[in-house]
């Protein structure tokens, strides 16, 4: 399907110039774009590339000077990368699976689908699974007696919904995704080595084997609306209370949050993040990749860590955190400042000591 430049830019809200009849079939890399592709060129560093490619029209930033790079006509967003957004999905070529149940699926008749559900091939649903209107069910998934599943929801191949859990409206989870697994949750019969050397800071005391007994999930999960979970990542369901995710969090792959954990609306967690159990995420709260979170800690509204930070205590709404163990971004770059000075200080202390010691030996 094509689209011309003005239809584009309306439903982007942005402003079209040139020859806003032209027809777009796809869109392109600068460098890449041929004649009837969109050229995303949202920056002048990227624009620059126009000329290599044989491009005709782009996605430009405000204000920039089309003609000046050889367009036949232009889009010109306010803030291009939001506008990318609503073009991305006006350009998804990935067709709408037809409703209906394949007839390999599995589907317990004590379920209930809504209107327009497509269930796929060797898909299992149990008995008093909920699946709402819209939603598109892929191959081989799972999902368990009593859960919950929203209108227009996508579960992408082998995704696993455990029994009870409850998602929102227009959910999305990419393939392997698995909501509703039993919390990682052990304890010894009597005090064990981990919970000495926690409360001491490091000394196990006298160590004495131990085996570990399960403590069984008696939760479950709840998820909001329009949430998105990322290919492998892992919510695990409560103890007692259910694990808890707000409306509008993202989730990147291999992101596991564990069991009580409550997380509050529009978060982003990305790639390999781990989040242990019962912690607390505020709303609007951005997690680095590779972040790990402790348990039982707190973490406030609009937080943000970097890449590979570990957060062993609470953190206050409005922090941008870093490092092993987390401080203030600020403070950690300060930090590796003075590690990278600590050579030459040790070198300056060394040559002082040999002076003093030169200068006794003398007297």
């Amino acid at each position: 399907m094509s689209y011309t430049i003005e239809q584009i830019a309306t439903a982007l809200g942005a402003e079209a110039v040139g020859d806003v009849a032209l027809k777009i079939a796809s869109v392109a890399e600068p460098a890449q774009a041929s004649s009837n592709q969109l050229a995303l060129a949202m920056k002048p560093e990227f624009a620059a590339q126009l000329s290599e490619g044989n491009a005709v029209s782009a996605m430009l930033w405000e204000g920039a000077d089309w003609q000046g790079f050889g367009l036949k006509a232009a889009i010109l967003a306010p803030r291009p990368r939001f506008a990318m957004a609503g073009l991305s999905a006006m350009m998804d070529p990935t067709p709408r699976a037809v409703a209906g149940v394949h007839a390999s699926a599995i589907v317990d008749p004590a379920s209930q689908l809504g209107d327009g559900v497509s269930i796929g091939p060797l898909a299992v649903i149990e008995a008093g699974a909920q699946i709402g209107a819209g939603a598109q069910i892929s191959a081989q998934v799972f999902i368990g007696r009593g859960a919950v599943i929203g209108e227009n929801a996508i579960l992408r191949e082998g995704v696993r919904i455990g029994a009870g859990v409850s998602i929102g409206a227009r959910f999305i989870a990419q393939p392997g995704a698995t909501i509703g697994g039993d919390g990682f949750s052990f304890v010894t019969p009597e005090v064990g080595a981990v919970e000495r050397a926690r409360d001491s800071l490091g000394d196990q005391g006298d160590i004495k084997a131990q085996s570990w007994t399960r403590i069984y999930s008696l939760g479950s999960v709840q998820i909001g609306d329009d949430v998105e979970i990322g290919a492998n990542s892992c919510i695990d369901r409560g103890t007692v209370r259910d694990t808890i995710v707000g409306n509008g969090c993202k989730f990147d792959n291999l992101a596991q949050v564990g069991h009580n954990v409550v997380i509050g609306n529009d978060c982003m967690i990305c790639a390999q993040v781990g989040i242990a159990g019962s912690t607390r995420i505020g709303n609007n709260v951005v997690l680095g990749g590779q972040t790990g979170v402790s348990d039982n800690v707190f973490v406030g509204d609009n937080v943000i860590t970097g890449g590979a930070t570990k957060v062993l205590a609470n953190v206050p709404a409005g922090r941008v955190m870093l490092g092993y163990p987390a401080v203030k971004m600020d403070k950690q770059i300060e930090i590796h400042k003075l590690l990278r000075r600590l050579p030459r200080l040790f070198s300056d202390v060394t040559a002082l000591k040999k002076d003093v010691s030169n200068a006794r030996s003398t007297d």
